[in-house]
Formats: structure tokens, C-alpha cells, sequence
């Protein structure tokens, strides 16, 4: 092996990338760092199950460089992080693309194709695109066992998931009722409300929306309307207005709602559409909102008239309509009243009407709506459901019976029943008004279709009985940010109601619950030993006959899915034979019990979980819309199983979007390829991009010029720091083999970087522990840029390639070495592949570490010895002040190679003089000028002035804002000094004292004759811009030094080769360089400088407009 540090042959991430995962499958690396950590602290981690029947997208890959970056950091610190990998393969997503791939719909599923066919076809579509997942994965460098991970169809997650649900019914949370429940037509069952609420299902439609006109019925406790009514000699009909935005539920009218203390009023009018004269009730404070005040004056009405005339007759408590009756709005076959059990078609009283739209009575339709449902429960409404579980009307509604009341076919020209049913209330004087009506509604997670209100015989599980205690534990997990956990989680579990678990599909859990014809007993199964039993008792009894099923090794071999546990019979308790109902679990629940059916508890691994060993979790994250899914039933489960949380702190990350803004789609084309982006870019590139550009929880907008950017600056600065060290230590032989120079007997600039190294370690480590990356990266990333390779590397060029092998050349490198290996280490948990690289090219040398991998080795442990926040604080001053003087010279247009004279410094207190003094060498020599001068009152030397900070100080002044700016910009040069000496100021604004901070300004200095000026904060700087004949010709010098080093480079001579300079005699240069003879030579390695008249071979040059021909040759 080479006993030199290997050099890049160029920066190409996804070249290095390649390697580092050759090695890594090699040496099993993965396998090893849980390997390494056996016996230490667990650190639970839970992998949310993908689902493998669709490619990954960009999304993905930043949900697992977090989860990654996490798991890696934690094993560094020396905790054992087992991952196991997962895949979600039950639900909607699978069923929905089976059926498009084989051009069926759910109604064909027992028909066309057989319940066993159809589940294999899902089975096997389910890890489709595994390989892909796999791909993406070990490309990203996602750290997870993919070899051994849980599947949610396999027997034992299953049987899991049977405990479970087992344990919930025993306990009584497990429960069937009949209740309106969301409802997808388009995928044929029932949704939980956590799926409703899913990121999206909620959008803006414009919908057919109708004031439906139903005609009072007189009667003796009607007759007080009816006697007012009567004052219009033009109609004595009257009619109760009722709005909705769903005209397909008119035919299922059973009632009308009203608030008991609204007031109403018997508003004699015309129908707009039929011109007859007609009596309407209306809330009173909606009256404005069908009548114009024009109307008033009115007296006759003809069809196509604008202004439709009104008069009030009457008005009412809600309470006096209460139990008033009105005729069926659209009487059908179907909706023969004799069909309905009840006592329909009357007003009653409910406390959810309001007056804030509509007309104050609300259309009830006990079938379709959960509060309608209620209030037509407590008042005897009866129920009546005309629409099927297609999302069609059911024969016997008229001309409407068949047709889909909204469009789940995706039919082309599909006729709204919507508009049809409008029209026909319009041509029987049934509508008042009919328009487009723009509102929220709520679709499918899975069809992005429209669902319906549907009353449905489902399962529950009762979480509204743990609620209080749900919300407690919530209290005690670190969420990340905690807004989530606090607003949007939190006011989820408030406001939550009982999980709707059951579904009517055949691609999932099945309920383990058995229940007699009759439906008078049932059994919940709870494992396969109880399944086993239960079959053979029943077998013994006559029953199971024709069940092709065999008992293998005391247990029945069964997939536990349709329709195989459909053919099994049990008996109950009396001797009554048994069938499972027929419905399957929500696909959320499967994820939610992950952490127990994940290790096949309590069957295997009892003590993993009992003992807190895998359960509950340190650390989960996914994506923001997990968190009324995966992160609610986690949450749910472990609280209702254990009294536990299920996780401790989680991470929700937001949104990718594409740079715009915009989301990510394939109709926009903005769908960004992450196999594409890594292979262009390498994953570290795009890792360290995703965890630095926003925060995680900050929805990210996704662009591929920032990746670029991260690989050019901060990799390529990183790059560059590396290669300079290696080309230097190479030459040397430096393989850090001698003792260790304690950081106290090192050079100023040694002690400040490694000061400013452990500080960084312990930023890192905080932010890291705090679950903050971005605040990690962004500290590396200055720390590289600022500090490692733009001040401490540029400052010690000369120490690297200068002189002998001296105990400060040592110092030097082993400062340089030690801040490259734990820069890498720090940063390894993001950018795991290229560090790793570096971290191997390093210690395969020095051996420091007794591993092969960056990730087997320890994150490093800030050494508070090594801290001197003091030294850290001074040169950051000089690294201002040599910033500032630099803005100046580009300013002016002053090269740095060309010495200027002085510097002028404005010092606020003593302090502030001695530390600038300490570090006052070391600027001269970085912004080449010969002194710097200090003065303590800038008046009369320095004209500053104050530039307010709108943004700022708008926030926090408001309406003075105005007036605060011109009493800034009034500020003399006395108050300025104030301001920056003490850091804020009393300013008077409209007789009202203003604590001005300095922060809430920017200082603006005036140039000076002769000098420039520049202002960072409290601090300011004065250049003289004044050349001298002197100083140019030591100008002149610095540029041959310059032109030389570049023809050294091109030449490729090596870094220690003598040569010697022969330069054409001229007149204007000669004086410069004989002068500086010395220092040229020094700087270029020549033993001598020779003028000559003339040169047949060499290059022409140019020196601040002199012309010169130079000669370079190598010595020897």
C-alpha cells in the first residue's frame, strides 16, 4: 500500500460515490456499524413503510437522507441504531392500480375475476417496483436492512395486527355501528377521517347550487302564517326556502332544520323563474341577500325582469316552526313516504343552523350528513339512501334513476343530474334561485374523486375513550417543529372522533371477527393458534367439510387474506356455526402497528418491546402529510395498547416544490428524477442541499442550480483544502508520527482554528441532538469557507511550502489534518460518501483510528480546554476589518498586491484598541498595508450618517415609522457615536421615547479626501487610497512575483525547484525590482535575476501597463 495520502484526480461526487459503495458492500460496512454497537445504548428508529407499486420521487430521497442522517449520527455517538426497512403493501394505492392495469372496476372482483386471482395480481404488484426502492436506497446511501425487512402481507405481521385488534376488542374499544361516514364512490368504500384529512383531499369546486322552494301544508299550528300570507292578495301559498349546494340529495329531503331563536320572516314576492307570485320564509338577516331594497317599491313582476319586487308580511321565532308540516319537494317510486320508517317531511330545531349563508333553513337529508343524521335520529326523520354505493341513484327516482351524481367515470360528456334536477325545480315553481357556487369539497386520498356522506354499517375503534390521554403524551414527544405538534397534531387529537376502521375491499387485513347469522354472538380472533383451535373445534362438529386446509405443525396453514379465511366456519359459544364479516382494516392501521408487527410481537421478541428495547421509538420522520396518517396511528395504537407514546421525537418534513414554487406534477412537467439527479450530481450534493437550503419542516423549493452550487463552493472548497494538504504533507512525509504539539505551544492562528474547530464540534453536536440540521450544515459550511480555507489556509501558504520541516511546519499540518479528519466527521452523517473517502485517504495513513469506516469511528467531542472564545472574538474583528478594506480596494480599484500606506481605525472603548492590537500583524500583512492609525472621536475626522432598517423597524413601529425615519436621518454625529459605543439610543418620536437598536440601522460613512471608507455594524474603517512613488514600485514587485509564480505553474515545475530570471533591460522597472531584489527572489525560488538586452526565447508580460520580456528557466 502507498505510503503516501492519495490525491482526487478531479471532483466528480458520483465517481467517488461508486467507490465508497463498492467498499461499502465489500466490507459489509452497513452490518458492521450495528455490529460494532452491540451491547451499547439502543436508539430506536422506525422506517415508515413505502409502497414498493410506484417509483420513488425526489420527495423520498429527503425524508431518508433525514432519517439517515439521523441513524447515522446516533451511531457515531456510540448508540446501536438497527433499522429495519418496510413496505406497506395493502389498500387503495394497490387496488385502485390492479384494477386500471386489468381494466375492471370493484364490482367485477367475484364476476369477471375470481377474490383469490384478483389478491395474487395485487400481491404481485406490490414490490413491482422494489428494485427501484432498492436502487434508490443504496445510491442515496440510506442505511436500512433491506434484506430482512417487514412486509405487511406476510403471515406474522398479519397475526399481529390480529392481536391487536383483539386486544382492542376485549378491552370494549372495538365496536360496529351504523353512522354516516365518508364515503369514495370512485374506490368503493368507507374512509377514516384521518384519510379525509389528508394534504390535497380538500379543493375549491364550483358546484350547481339551488334555494329549493317546499310548499307549507296548512294546519291549525301553521295557521299563524297562513293568516299573514294572507295580506298578499296575490298568492296565499307559502314556502320554506332551504339552500344547498348538493341538489342530489333533494330527493332524500326528510326534514327541515331551524334555529330555535334565529328570527324569520313571510317575505310576499314572485318566483325570478316562473313569475308567479309566490310567500317565502327566509332568516331576516338574509333577506338582503335575495330582496333588493329597489324591490321595495315594486308592484308588478314579469319573467326577465331584474329587480324582483318584495314586501315583508310577517316575521318569527325559529321555535314557533317547530313540528310545522310541508309537502315531499320530489316524490319518486323510491321515495314513496310508505317506504320510509318515520315521521318525515316536518320542521324541527338544531342548534348548527346559522345565518352566515343560506337562508337559514338547512335541507336535511338523514342519509347524507352527519349532523342531519343526528337531528333526524333524535327527531324520528327515518332514513332513505336513493344513491348506491356506486355513486349513482338507484332505480324508482324518476327520470334520474341510473345517473351518477358526480362524475366518477370520468365520462367525456358527462350531463350534470345536478343541473337536471335544478331545472326541473325551476320549471315547477320549486327554486328560487340557482347558481355556480365556488366552495371547498372534500375527495378521495387515493381516486382524487368526490366523496359522498354515506351511511355505512362499519367498524370503530373507539379513540374519543383515550382522548384526554392522547393529548397529554402528546405534550411529552419533541416534535420537530413543535408548531406541528402543538397546532396541526394537536388540534387533531382536540377535535378527533373514532377511528372508522373497517373497509369494504378485498387487498388488506382482514377483521379477525367470526358473529353468527343472527348477529347475537361473535368472536374476535387474536393469533393463528386460536384460529387453529377454533377450526378444529368446529370441524369436529360437521363443519369446515369442504375447507381444503392442513394443520402444520399444530398450525393452520393459511393465508390470512380473502377469500381463504372467508371459507373458514367457526362455532360460537351455543353451538351456532360462524362467518367472518366480511370487511378488511384500514391500510393505516397496518403501518400504525408496525412497531409491534415489524419483530412479530408478542409471538417473537417479547422482550424487545417489554423491555424498551425496540419500542417506542427515539426518532421517526416522514413527510408533513403523514401527520393526521402514519404519525396519528402510531400514536393512537400506543396509547390504547400500552399507555405509551409511540415515538419521542419526530421530524416532519414539508413539501418539495419546483423552484417557483410550484407543486410537483407530471401534468406541469416539473417532476424532478432523483436516479437522474444523483447520478449528475452525486448524493452527497444533493443531501447536503436538502438539509441546507431550508429547514426541513420549511416546504423546500426544489432547484438543481443550488445543487450545483453546494458541489462547486462547498464540496469544491472542501476539495481544495484537501488536495492542498495531501500536496504538501506528501512532500514532507508528514504522517502525523511525531508527538503531538500541545494547541498551547502552537502559533495564534493555530490555537484560533482549532479554538473555532470545538466550538463548531459543539454547535454541530447541539444542533444535531436538537434534531436541527440545517443549522449544522450551515455552521460547517462557514466554518470551511470563512475560517478553514479563506483565512487559516490563505494565511499559512507560506508555512506549508516555506523552510525545513520545522516543529512549526508540524504544527501546522498536524492543525490542518486535525481540522480536515473532524470537519469530515462532523459532516458525515449528511454527506456520508465523500467523507468517507477523505476520512480512509487520511487515516489509511496516520492510522489514528482503528476502523476502515468514517462511520465506525466516533463523532468528535468538543475539547472546552481548546476554546478561547476571547482569541475567536479578535479575529473575527481582523477577519471584518481585512473584509472592509478589501471592499475598499475593489472599490477603488486597488489591487491587493499593491501596498497602501495606512489605515485608519475608530475605536469605541479600550478594549476594542487592545484586541485590533493583538491581531494588527497579522492584518496588515493580509490586506498588505504598512500601519494602522487609531482615533477614538470620529467628529470632524469620519462623517457617518444612519440609514433606517424598514423591515425591522416597521414590525415594531407601525404608523410612526415615518416620522422615526426622518428623526434617523436628523441624528448628528455625537448620537451616531452614542449608538455605536452602547449599541442602542433613546430617539423621541411624536413625544414618545424609541429604544433604537443598532441592529435596526445600517451606518453609512462618508469618504474623505484621500482616503475611502467603509462601516460593518459598529465598526469602521478608513483606507488612504494615496500611491507613492514607493509604494508602486513595491506594487510593481508584488506583480513580477505574481507573473513568475504563474509561469513556475504552468511549467509544471516542482514546488522546490531553483530557477533563474533573466529580464529585458527597462527603464521604468528596473529601479522596482533591483530594489526589492531580495523579496523577489525569495518569493520565486531564484538564485538570481539577470537583465539582458534582449531575449530570443521567454514571454512578454505586462506590470500595470509596463511591458517586460521575461525569461524562467529551472537551475541545473
Amino acid at each position: 500500500m502507498s505510503n503516501q495520502y492519495p490525491e482526487f484526480n478531479g471532483l466528480h461526487l458520483p465517481t467517488i460515490e461508486a467507490e465508497i459503495l463498492a467498499a461499502w458492500k465489500k466490507e459489509q460496512a452497513f452490518e458492521q456499524s450495528v455490529q460494532l454497537r452491540e451491547g451499547k445504548t439502543p436508539f430506536v428508529f422506525y422506517e415508515g413503510p413505502p409502497s414498493a407499486n410506484g417509483m420513488p420521487g425526489i420527495h423520498h430521497v429527503i425524508s431518508r437522507t433525514l432519517k439517515d442522517m439521523v441513524c447515522r449520527y446516533k451511531t457515531m455517538q456510540g448508540f446501536q441504531v438497527k433499522r429495519k426497512g418496510g413496505w406497506d403493501t395493502h389498500g387503495l394505492p394497490v387496488e385502485l392500480g390492479v384494477e386500471k392495469e386489468l381494466g375492471i372496476t370493484k364490482e367485477d372482483i367475484g364476476k369477471t375475476i375470481t377474490v383469490e386471482a384478483y389478491n395474487q395480481k395485487c400481491r404481485e404488484a406490490v414490490l413491482r417496483y422494489k428494485k427501484e426502492w432498492d436502487d434508490i436506497t443504496n445510491k442515496m446511501g440510506y442505511w436500512v436492512d433491506l434484506d430482512n425487512p417487514y412486509i405487511t402481507f406476510e403471515n406474522n405481521y398479519i397475526e399481529t395486527l390480529w392481536w391487536i385488534l383483539s386486544t382492542l376488542y376485549k378491552k370494549g374499544y372495538l365496536y360496529q355501528s351504523v353512522s354516516i361516514q365518508p364515503y369514495s364512490p370512485a374506490a368503493g368504500t368507507g374512509l377514516s377521517s384521518h384519510e379525509l384529512n389528508q394534504p390535497g383531499t380538500y379543493k375549491d369546486v364550483k358546484d350547481t347550487s339551488v334555494v329549493a322552494m317546499f310548499k307549507a301544508i296548512p294546519s291549525k299550528e301553521s295557521q299563524f302564517i297562513f293568516d299573514a300570507a294572507a295580506n298578499n292578495p296575490l298568492s296565499k301559498e307559502v314556502f320554506y326556502m332551504a339552500w344547498t349546494t348538493t341538489p342530489w340529495t333533494l330527493p332524500s329531503n326528510l326534514g327541515l332544520t331551524v334555529g330555535p331563536n334565529i328570527e324569520y320572516a313571510l317575505i310576499a314576492t314572485y318566483n325570478p323563474y316562473t313569475a308567479l307570485p309566490v310567500n317565502v320564509v327566509v332568516a331576516k338577516a338574509l333577506v338582503s341577500k335575495y330582496f333588493k331594497e329597489e324591490g321595495l317599491s315594486l308592484t308588478s313582476f314579469a319573467e326577465g325582469d331584474k329587480i324582483v319586487p318584495w314586501k315583508e308580511l310577517a316575521t318569527f321565532k325559529g321555535s314557533q316552526l317547530d313540528g310545522l308540516r310541508y309537502e315531499q319537494l320530489m316524490p319518486f317510486e323510491a321515495n314513496n313516504p310508505a317506504n320510509i320508517e318515520g315521521d318525515p317531511f316536518k320542521i324541527i330545531l338544531g342548534d348548527f343552523v346559522t345565518t352566515e349563508d343560506g337562508t337559514g333553513i338547512v335541507h336535511t337529508s338523514p342519509a347524507f350528513g352527519a349532523d342531519d343524521y343526528k337531528v333526524g335520529q333524535k327527531n324520528n326523520l327515518g332514513i332513505i339512501t336513493l344513491v348506491d354505493r356506486e355513486g349513482k341513484f338507484i332505480d324508482g327516482v324518476g327520470e334520474f334513476a341510473g345517473r351518477f351524481v358526480k362524475n366518477y367515470k370520468d365520462e367525456k360528456d358527462f350531463q350534470d343530474v345536478n343541473v337536471d334536477i335544478s331545472v326541473k325545480l325551476k320549471k315547477e315553481n320549486r327554486a328560487f334561485k340557482v347558481e355556480k357556487y365556488e366552495h371547498n369539497y372534500p375527495h378521495c386520498w387515493r381516486t382524487d374523486k368526490p366523496i359522498l356522506y354515506y351511511p355505512l354499517d362499519a367498524w370503530f375503534i373507539k379513540t374519543t375513550a383515550v382522548k384526554e390521554r392522547m393529548v397529554e403524551l402528546n405534550k411529552t414527544i419533541n416534535w420537530k417543529p413543535k408548531s406541528t405538534g402543538e397546532g396541526r397534531f394537536g388540534n387533531w387529537l382536540e377535535n378527533m372522533v373514532d377511528w372508522n376502521l373497517s373497509r369494504s375491499r378485498y387487498w388488506g387485513t382482514p377483521l379477525p371477527i367470526w358473529r353468527t347469522e343472527d348477529g347475537t354472538e361473535e368472536i374476535c380472533i387474536g393469533s393463528i393458534d386460536e384460529l387453529t383451535a377454533a377450526f378444529i373445534a368446529a370441524k369436529e362438529k360437521g363443519f369446515n367439510k369442504d375447507v381444503n386446509l392442513q394443520i402444520v405443525d399444530g398450525k393452520l396453514d393459511v393465508d390470512l387474506h380473502k377469500p381463504f379465511v372467508d371459507q373458514i366456519e367457526l362455532l360460537s359459544a351455543s353451538g351456532k356455526p360462524m362467518k367472518r364479516v366480511p370487511d378488511l382494516v384500514d391500510v393505516w392501521f397496518d403501518s400504525g402497528a408496525m412497531p409491534y408487527a415489524q419483530w412479530h410481537y408478542p409471538f417473537e421478541n417479547k422482550d424487545l418491546v417489554d423491555k424498551g428495547q425496540a419500542f417506542p421509538a427515539d426518532f421517526i420522520c416522514e413527510g408533513v402529510d403523514q401527520t393526521r396518517g402514519w404519525f396519528y396511528t402510531l400514536h393512537t395504537l400506543a396509547v390504547m395498547l400500552f399507555d405509551s407514546v409511540a415515538y419521542k421525537a419526530v421530524m416532519s418534513n414539508g413539501l418539495v416544490l419546483d423552484k417557483n414554487g410550484n407543486k410537483m406534477s407530471k401534468r406541469l412537467g416539473n417532476v424532478v428524477n432523483p436516479f437522474e439527479t444523483i447520478e449528475q450530481y452525486g448524493a452527497d450534493a444533493t443531501r447536503w442541499y436538502l438539509v441546507t437550503n431550508a429547514s426541513p419542516w420549511d416546504n423546500l423549493k426544489f432547484d438543481l442550480s443550488g445543487i450545483q452550487e453546494v458541489q462547486r463552493k462547498f464540496f469544491g472548497t472542501l476539495y481544495n483544502t484537501y488536495q492542498f494538504f495531501v500536496l504538501y504533507a506528501n512532500v514532507d512525509g508528514f504522517k502525523f508520527e511525531q508527538d503531538y504539539i500541545p494547541v498551547k505551544d502552537r502559533p495564534e492562528i493555530d490555537r484560533w482554528i482549532i479554538s473555532s474547530l470545538n466550538t463548531l464540534t459543539q454547535t454541530v453536536t447541539q444542533a444535531m441532538d436538537d434534531f436541527e440540521p440545517t443549522i449544522a450544515g450551515r455552521a460547517i459550511e462557514s466554518f470551511v469557507d470563512e475560517h478553514l480555507s479563506n483565512w487559516y489556509v490563505r494565511l499559512c501558504r507560506r508555512r506549508f511550502w516555506k523552510g525545513t520541516y520545522t516543529e512549526d511546519k508540524i504544527a501546522a499540518y498536524q492543525t490542518l489534518y486535525e481540522c480536515l479528519e473532524t470537519i469530515t466527521r462532523l459532516m458525515a452523517p449528511i454527506a456520508p460518501f465523500f467523507c468517507d473517502q477523505v476520512f480512509r485517504n487520511l487515516n489509511g495513513i496516520t492510522k489514528r483510528h482503528a476502523v476502515n469506516s468514517i462511520h465506525h469511528a466516533d463523532f468528535p467531542k468538543a475539547d472546552l480546554s481548546k476554546i478561547d472564545l476571547a482569541l475567536e472574538q479578535r479575529m473575527q474583528m481582523a477577519q471584518d476589518i481585512c473584509s472592509l478594506v478589501l471592499s475598499i480596494r475593489k472599490k477603488v480599484n486597488i489591487k491587493v498586491r499593491q501596498p497602501l500606506q495606512k489605515i485608519l481605525i475608530p475605536v469605541l472603548d479600550p478594549s476594542m484598541k487592545s484586541s485590533i492590537e493583538l491581531m494588527e500583524e497579522l492584518i496588515l500583512a493580509e490586506v498588505n498595508v504598512k500601519e494602522i492609525n487609531y482615533i477614538t472621536e470620529t467628529e470632524g475626522v469620519i462623517s457617518k450618517k444612519l440609514k433606517p432598517n424598514f423591515k425591522l423597524l416597521g414590525a415594531k413601529l407601525g404608523t410612526k415609522m415615518k416620522q422615526a425615519s426622518q428623526a434617523i436621518a436628523s441624528m448628528n454625529q455625537a448620537q451616531i457615536s452614542q449608538l455605536e459605543k452602547e449599541g442602542h439610543f433613546e430617539l423621541t418620536v411624536e413625544g414618545e421615547t424609541i429604544d433604537l437598536l443598532l441592529a435596526e440601522v445600517e451606518i453609512i460613512a462618508e469618504d474623505i479626501p484621500g482616503w475611502s471608507v467603509a462601516v460593518k455594524n459598529a465598526l469602521t474603517v478608513a483606507l488612504d487610497i494615496t500611491l507613492t512613488a514607493s509604494l508602486t514600485k513595491e506594487g510593481n514587485a508584488r506583480e513580477l512575483v505574481n507573473r513568475v509564480q504563474n509561469i513556475r505553474k504552468e511549467a509544471n515545475f516542482e514546488l522546490t525547484d531553483k530557477i533563474l530570471l533573466q529580464i529585458v533591460d527597462n527603464t521604468n522597472m528596473k529601479d522596482a525590482v533591483n530594489e526589492f531584489s531580495e523579496y523577489i527572489c525569495r518569493e520565486i525560488l531564484a538564485t538570481q535575476i539577470d537583465w539582458v538586452s534582449s531575449l530570443e526565447e521567454g514571454v512578454d508580460i505586462e506590470i500595470n501597463d509596463q511591458k517586460l520580456r521575461i525569461l524562467v528557466r529551472q537551475k541545473g
